[in-house]
């Protein structure tokens, strides 16, 4: 049979040879188009859509095999399975498009109006078509403006599409003031503008949000109910008493008993509810953000982002401790309500020296609330601090102890809100990953190595006769690990040196001071090897002390890796409760760092 009796040019015959060749016949751009020209074609059509009072052929079989609903309509025993003519109330040019998409699997996003690709999305989510309803969320995360970004958050909250959904909001959030000005805001449904209303990073000053709702309100006034649902979101007491007796009275939609409740909380509440700008993962205790240090010595070192060129001279902010662990402190001045969550502070630390201090935040330096409480324990380094959201202008950094002397060195300070949090408990962590690593302050005060910190180095492999160990000689020394920060701890592993058949005895001790200390875990009378793990009532945790009593090949005991808490696999799956309670505790002390090393077979 030649090609042109068989409907196929040469060019295409010579493209199937070639595809035939390659043992892979992809005809699949062809195909598409020649199902497209069914799309809304009377050939072969066995069903009628009437939409908008307009006709539209279809056949039966292709919807069915593309979507489970229209199998279900057409083939599924309900009414409209024996109908020629079934009548749809939907939009008109959106169901165009859907079945342009059924019969084609390709639709122009690009070169459909807002409205029309709204009704779109609506109809991808009643008919089940997941991917182009992703596809359409997608898209119109990249096309969010002032003027279309209040219809796309109604639909994607109608839809349930969290993704569209927070894009939106957190759209909303960076241009709020525009937002609340622009002529679509009022055409918000009451369940988006509700929501909108009651995020804290909905920043914007208050007394712009009020008239936004009022204009709202004269626009929906389908209701009373309506009104008020939506009036008690606004949050009276975060604007001024100018505002509210010039722009909140006249207006006539609060009742003066409520005015006078909303006096009444903004000159006797000490904690209000504020708004802040949100920047998830963002520090915004940058120069960029306008923050900057208005208290302390040597303030410009604090927010440059310099974290690695400082020593003894520079590249630090200080200030004096006083006698009463209150020297006026480090004073940094966001560039505007933030709404921050975490903290993290570099301490000085070139040399063996750790700190005490707390930190305070406040939107106006007239009241402050204390959200870090370290003043009881030895801080080292980096400090990863965490605490509930909340609006913050002015962050105060006070130091209360200093090993060395009476002078309080922070390097650097970031703030940020992250959704990475960890869990916080009477003000102290209480994490489930490794803490006793370098990365996260920890370091080695007492034991013998040839390299510091290789204890906590993560490494289980690469040790042999000579190397990859912290070890003390039984009966005289120690290994003493002190973790950056305090945490609830839970926990420990180890691994004890195992290169032969030798086995060793030892117990744990914790302490947050190094006076007070409480043995957690106590193999005295054992013979152990290998890998160790150990589990006991939380606590606070700031030191770990490790006292080998037995070695059964010498007396030296050798130590491999440590831990906490214990990241055994088996011991991660099981679920953990917090029954513990924070004590007062003395100031700790310290110790130096031993680097000598002695051998296993010593």
């Amino acid at each position: 049979m030649s090609s042109q009796n068989s409907g196929i040019t040469a060019s295409q015959h010579s493209n199937v040879v070639c595809m035939a060749r390659s043992q892979e016949i992809d005809l699949t751009a062809r195909f598409s188009k020649q199902m497209a020209q069914l799309c809304m074609s009377p050939d072969y059509s066995d069903v009628m859509f009437i939409v908008e009072k307009q006709r539209i052929p279809a056949h039966r079989v292709i919807l069915a095999a593309r979507s489970e609903y229209f199998r279900a309509l057409l083939y599924g025993g309900m009414q409209e399975t024996k109908q020629d003519e079934i009548t749809l109330h939907i939009p008109l040019t959106a169901f165009k498009s859907l079945l342009k998409y059924i019969y084609s699997g390709s639709m122009s996003l690009v070169n459909m109006k807002e409205e029309h690709l709204l009704d779109t999305l609506g109809l991808a989510n009643q008919y089940g078509f997941a991917d182009l309803e992703m596809a359409i969320s997608d898209y119109l995360r990249q096309v969010l403006s002032l003027s279309n970004v209040c219809a796309i958050l109604d639909a994607a909250r109608l839809f349930a599409l969290d993704g569209l959904t927070s894009v939106c909001y957190t759209f909303m959030d960076r241009n709020a003031a525009e937002i609340l000005q622009h002529e679509s805001f009022r055409n918000l449904s009451l369940d988006s503008l509700s929501s909108l209303l009651m995020r804290d990073s909905l920043f914007a000053r208050e007394v712009e949000i009020f008239q936004a709702v009022f204009d709202w309100c004269r626009s929906n006034a389908d209701s009373v109910e309506n009104v008020d649902v939506v009036v008690e979101k606004v949050r009276f007491a975060l604007m001024s008493l100018e505002e509210l007796l010039t722009v909140v009275r006249p207006s006539g939609i609060l009742d003066p008993e409520r005015l006078l409740d909303a006096i009444a909380e903004k000159v006797s509440s000490k904690q209000l509810p504020y708004r802040g700008a949100l920047f998830p993962e963002e520090n915004v205790a940058t120069q960029q953000f306008n923050s900057c240090t208005i208290h302390g010595e040597l303030r410009s070192a604090l927010l440059d982002g310099d974290t690695v060129s400082y020593d003894m001279e520079k590249g630090y902010t200080r200030h004096s401790i006083g006698e009463k662990g209150d020297g006026g402190g480090i004073i940094v001045e966001l560039g505007k309500l933030f709404i921050i969550n975490h903290i993290k502070v570099l301490l000085w630390d070139r040399d063996t020296r750790s700190y005490s201090y707390y930190i305070e935040v406040s939107v106006n330096q007239r009241t402050w609330e204390r959200v870090v409480d370290h003043t009881k324990y030895y801080c080292r380094s980096w400090q990863y601090l965490y605490f509930p959201a909340q609006a913050v202008r002015f962050i105060r950094l006070v130091g209360t102890h200093n090993t060395m002397n009476n002078v309080f060195h922070v390097v650097a300070l970031e703030a940020m809100y992250t959704e990475t949090t960890t869990p916080v408990v009477d003000g102290i962590q209480q994490p489930t990953f490794n803490v006793a690593t370098v990365e996260r302050s920890a370091t080695v005060v007492e034991g013998i190595s040839r390299t510091r910190n290789v204890l906590l180095n993560g490494e289980v492999k690469n040790y042999d006769w000579d190397s990859g160990y912290t070890c003390h000689h039984i009966g005289t020394g120690v290994i003493l690990i002190q973790l950056g920060q305090p945490y609830w701890i839970d926990s420990m592993r180890l691994l004890l040196w195992d290169c032969d058949n030798r086995s060793y005895s030892f117990y744990i001790e914790v302490s947050v001071d190094m006076k007070d200390w409480e043995m957690v875990v106590d193999k005295q009378s054992d013979h152990l090897k290998s890998w160790q793990h150990f589990s006991f009532q939380p606590r606070v945790v700031v030191y770990i002390r490790i006292v080998g009593t037995h070695n059964t090949a010498n007396g030296i005991f050798h130590l491999v890796h440590f831990e906490c808490p214990s990241q055994d696999p088996e011991y991660l799956s099981c679920e953990r409760s917090v029954s513990a309670s924070v004590n007062e505790l003395p100031s700790p002390g310290t110790e130096q760092l031993d680097t000598q090393e002695a051998s296993p077979t010593d």
